[in-house]
């Protein structure tokens, strides 16, 4: 039952975070610092429960996302064929790079300290990104080229380092090369979807003769949890980029960054 209210817990986080640019990893390496997961276990919780916040993804943006559908005209069909194109050409880069460093950035990098300093740093760039003048040319994904969606994929693979966030990463990235914010954050959950994929399924596919009856239980408990609170997350983001800007999440992850540093120098100290 411990290991049921864990998974409760660390599904509400991932699906809050996995959108929002603050970093989803950086939050689940840290609560599961105070959890106590068996370390073999907590990758793979970790990245199977994104499979529900990938799942709410498809959910809440199927009109653009589902080509098929007897109402659907030969171009709207045609518009969703090249938001998936471009989708998997901007997440080319992470998947290229993420094979090649993946398990080394994850041996070296996945600790408190670093997601600490991410986190700061990346919040110091949200600020900064929101402070200077924003050509917002870009207004649709049928206007961004391929080249700017290669450009956001290779921006993307900075979300390796934990605690850099891959949402934050894609939309600075995407806000630098002139989108809006509301194309920005689109365009970083589509790119979501094959990178959390492909990330999940080889977790999988390592550790699936492993898995026993219980672990499944609650990893299943996990998914369903982290789809429900990933689609409230969505929603809100959506709809808080219609008024706001994003320097909120960025000084969030100042003082966040700052509290995380603090603990791990004197709370925990030897």
């Amino acid at each position: 039952m411990e290991l049921i209210l864990k998974a409760i817990l660390m599904g509400i986080v991932e699906g809050f975070t996995e959108f929002l640019p603050i970093s989803s990893t950086g939050h689940l390496i840290l609560v599961n610092h105070f959890l106590h997961l068996p370390a073999d276990f907590a990758v793979l919780f970790n990245v199977f429960i994104q499979l529900g916040a990938i799942l709410s993804v498809v959910i809440y943006f199927r009109k653009e996302l589902i080509p098929w559908g007897i109402h659907r005209s030969p171009e709207q069909k045609e518009h969703v064929w090249d938001i998936w194109k471009k989708t998997f050409i901007g997440v080319a880069p992470a998947l290229a790079i993420g094979a090649a460093v993946g398990e080394f950035v994850e041996k070296i990098l996945f600790v408190p300290e670093v997601v600490a300093a991410a986190l700061f740093l990346g919040g110091i760039f949200l600020v900064l990104i929101e402070r200077r003048k924003n050509s917002n040319k870009i207004q649709t994904l049928a206007a961004l080229s391929y080249r700017t969606v290669l450009i956001i994929g290779l921006i993307q693979c900075l979300a390796m380092i934990p605690g850099i966030s891959r949402s934050a990463a894609t939309i600075i990235g995407a806000m630098l090369l002139g989108c809006s914010r509301t194309i920005a954050a689109e365009f970083s959950f589509f790119l979501a979807i094959p990178t959390m994929m492909a990330a999940s399924s080889y977790q999988l596919f390592k550790n699936f003769s492993t898995i026993s009856a219980g672990e499944w239980q609650v990893l299943f408990v996990g998914f369903a949890v982290s789809f429900f609170a990933a689609w409230a997350a969505i929603a809100f983001l959506m709809n808080y980029i219609r008024k706001n800007d994003f320097t909120f999440f960025g000084y969030y992850r100042i003082v966040l960054g700052i509290v995380v540093i603090a603990y791990f120098t004197f709370a925990v100290a030897p």
